[in-house]
């Protein structure tokens, strides 16, 4: 099975290292790379020792900031005030090129992963900066997210949705600026105000969602809040959000809703990362075998099932869900 997802996940790569979110031939629109997506995808790769893989897919997303540093640039000197002045959560995977189309692109955690996962990889030795271009562009994120206050910016969040303080976006800021400080120079002020923030806003991932998938983003890979919250998180998701197929984003979630709220497959194999990291072998299994009966033939884990049903979206197979069973594998 791990070598059917390695392959899975091969078919969705481009040749300059980004992944498609889904099929390259997807029409949804999934065939693009989000910078989100691609960090997540780099999630299974590191587990099953991908290295190269993992270095190539990163370099990219680092090429796409420096190919748009003079939008950065434009952002430090001037908190943005509308949605196209912020780095772009989508690009086109062949050019790099950003996608105009509005779509929720205020994503203040796609900036926090990418620079939580760099930071990660460099502290482990697995060498992802190659030079004083790649440094450069890290230490303007810096500035960048101190001039979008992303500790109480209202972004679209994880789900590309309403405009709302996140507790999942402002937890992966606080990771990816602990992370890369060792690298580049992050005041720890910058840092405190994001755990303030956070602190007050939890165990809720907004003032509109008390309990949401995404605030498992704090627990794995961030592993950033404490036993408590961790505990108040997991307990709030497995009871309200674990369903048949998958797991909901939240309660009320419209994103294809059909007599009921989408099942996302991507929630099992988080879960049953985050149980086998709490040595729970039992929920553990549990997570595994529901990620295993969320499959398809192909061992290919659908973005969603609809509610009550045997029926998938289009978005087959899903990069993240794909990455994540791969994590939970080899974890």
């Amino acid at each position: 099975m791990l070598n059917q997802s390695l392959q899975i996940l091969k078919q969705m790569q481009y040749p300059s290292g980004l992944f498609a979110a889904s099929r390259m031939t997807v029409k949804t629109g999934y065939n693009l790379a989000w910078i989100r997506d691609n960090v997540y995808a780099t999630l299974g790769l590191e587990a099953a020792k991908k290295y190269r893989t993992v270095r190539k897919t990163l370099r990219a997303l680092l090429d796409i900031l420096i190919k748009h540093e003079y939008k950065i640039d434009w952002a430090i000197r001037e908190k943005p005030k509308h949605h196209y002045q912020y780095i772009h959560a989508r690009y086109d995977p062949i050019t790099m090129e950003e996608i105009y189309e509005q779509w929720g692109n205020k994503q203040n955690d796609a900036i926090g992963a990418l620079l939580f996962k760099i930071g990660d990889l460099e502290e482990k030795r697995i060498k992802v900066i190659r030079g004083k271009n790649d440094v450069r562009i890290l230490q303007k994120l810096i500035h960048y997210m101190q001039s979008i206050e992303y500790w109480h910016d209202k972004d679209n969040g994880m789900w590309e949705e309403n405009e709302e303080v996140h507790a999942s976006s402002i937890g992966a800021c606080v990771a990816g600026l602990k992370k890369i400080s060792k690298i580049v120079d992050v005041s720890q002020d910058l840092i405190k105000k994001g755990e303030g923030s956070l602190n007050k806003l939890l165990p809720r991932e907004s003032e509109t969602k008390e309990v949401d998938m995404a605030l498992l983003s704090l627990i794995y890979p961030y592993n950033i809040i404490t036993k408590e919250q961790r505990d108040v998180i997991l307990k709030n998701v497995e009871e309200t959000l674990v369903k048949g197929k998958g797991i909901i984003r939240y309660i009320g979630d419209k994103y294809h809703y059909k007599n009921g709220e989408a099942q996302w497959t991507k929630g099992l194999p988080w879960l049953a990362i985050i149980h086998k990291q709490l040595n729970k072998p039992d929920k553990y299994a549990f997570y595994m075998r529901k990620t295993i009966e969320a499959m398809n033939e192909k061992g290919e884990l659908p973005e969603l099932y609809y509610a009550n049903s045997q029926e998938h979206n289009e978005n087959c197979p899903l990069v993240w869900s794909q990455a994540l069973f791969v994590a939970s594998l080899k974890g």
